[in-house]
């Protein structure tokens, strides 16, 4: 037990972003040299890394989602829906507020983190063409598509690890959170409307200085398609990872774009994180280091259902800031069955992890890729950051276990 719980506390030290003097270790590298480790001190065999440790449905998941993404993004679908955003609301308000609703609706459909990638170019420039401060628009952005990702298993990674072990269908999940990311979107808008009032002057804005993306018509039509036979099947309980996988190959197979070049754009370092995380929280969870964390903190979260969700909720925005959210539900995948409404459990943990990436700029990888695509053009700190972000996330958390307590209450969960 003890040689599991020095290797996790190594290696989750080096995945919460603590620097180790005379290395450049980051996230993976820190999952990776635990998952190592595990194998190595004989924690975990070899065979049982490879065979049962991994969670091999939420890695294809995972893939096969971003392959179609990497599709859609090869037929420009992401700039071209950006560009008709920008280009027809035509006021600062309504701009920010189209922001947060779209990318939010699509990033429910996608990994959040594409979403974020490809429409960062485009608000930076329509900001610099119009003379807005960016700042808004760019938090419109990071938390619209952190709060819209909310709603399907497929928006976010943790929610993909959620939908997977848990055994909640795409459809329950869907709506159940659905409502709760609706509203939190919501609440993103207004909070931000407010806040930023100042620097969102009701005159009328013009984006003529944006060029209207080249659209692949074929590909992007073959991309609608196949995304809506996916979300199709997902919602008629077909299996979440081979489905996706599916759909992925009729893109490889009839899309005539070489795959070499679109597979580059697949992120496989998440993958070797994810891979590698699953090792080291197995690991945990076989030495009975996981079970002696739950029977430590198990008394705070006390006995009914309401009373667990809204604690295990604020320690789940806790841990998140520290270790990351996917780190974090993995090791409380050990957990969650043995409270006393697991799937409720699930469900406010799925959306407690991730409305808690809005609070920190590190708690959202979003965060971090619509920031660092615009530090050219706009800088904000982290106490700054943390200043719009705490209003955010404590409204849209409060507003999201009501709606779903509501829901658990009238049954329709």
């Amino acid at each position: 037990m003890w040689t599991a719980l020095v290797v996790f506390v190594l290696s989750y030290i080096v995945i919460a972003g603590t620097r180790i003097p005379f290395t450049r270790l980051d996230r993976p590298a820190g999952a990776l040299l635990g998952a190592v480790g595990m194998v190595v001190f004989g924690v975990v065999r070899p065979d049982e890394a490879a065979r049962d440790a991994v969670n091999h449905d939420t890695i294809l998941l995972l893939l096969g989602m971003m392959i179609v993404s990497a599709y859609m993004v090869e037929a420009r679908m992401f700039r071209f829906a950006s560009w008709f955003t920008l280009t027809h609301v035509h006021t600062p308000r309504r701009l920010l507020v189209a922001l947060v609703f779209v990318s939010g609706l699509v990033s429910a459909v996608l990994v959040n983190d594409t979403v974020c990638l490809m429409f960062t170019p485009l608000v930076v420039q329509l900001a610099k063409d119009a003379r807005l401060r960016p700042l808004p628009l760019l938090l419109a952005l990071a938390f619209g598509s952190n709060a819209g990702s909310t709603a399907t298993p497929t928006g976010n990674p943790q929610n993909m690890i959620i939908g997977t072990i848990s055994g909640i269908s795409y459809a329950q999940f869907t709506r159940a959170l659905f409502l709760p990311a609706l509203v939190s979107l919501g609440i993103v808008a207004a909070v931000l409307v407010v806040l930023f009032r100042r620097d969102l002057p009701d005159v009328r804005i013009e984006a003529e200085g944006l060029k209207r993306p080249d659209l692949k018509p074929r590909l992007a039509a073959l991309c609608l398609v196949t995304l809506a036979g996916i979300v199709a099947a997902f919602f008629a309980g077909m299996n979440l990872a081979w489905t996706a996988m599916t759909g992925a190959a009729v893109l490889v197979l009839f899309s005539h774009e070489r795959p070499r070049l679109v597979f580059e754009r697949v992120d496989w370092i998440l993958l070797l994180f994810f891979g590698a995380l699953f090792v080291v929280v197995y690991g945990v969870g076989k030495a009975g280091v996981a079970e002696a964390m739950f029977q430590a903190i198990r008394p705070a979260f006390g006995d009914h259902p309401l009373e667990q969700a809204a604690i295990f909720g604020l320690f789940t925005v806790a841990a998140s800031q520290v270790v990351s959210n996917v780190p974090f539900v993995l090791l409380a995948s050990h957990w969650i069955p043995a409270l006393s409404d697991p799937v409720f459990l699930w469900l406010s943990t799925a959306l407690a992890s991730t409305l808690a990436g809005n609070l920190t700029i590190i708690g959202s990888v979003a965060n971090i890729i619509v920031l660092e695509g615009a530090r050219g053009e706009t800088k904000v700190g982290f106490v700054e950051f943390l200043r719009y972000g705490s209003i955010v996330t404590f409204l849209t958390l409060a507003a999201g276990f009501g709606v779903l307590w509501l829901e658990r209450s009238l049954g329709w969960l």
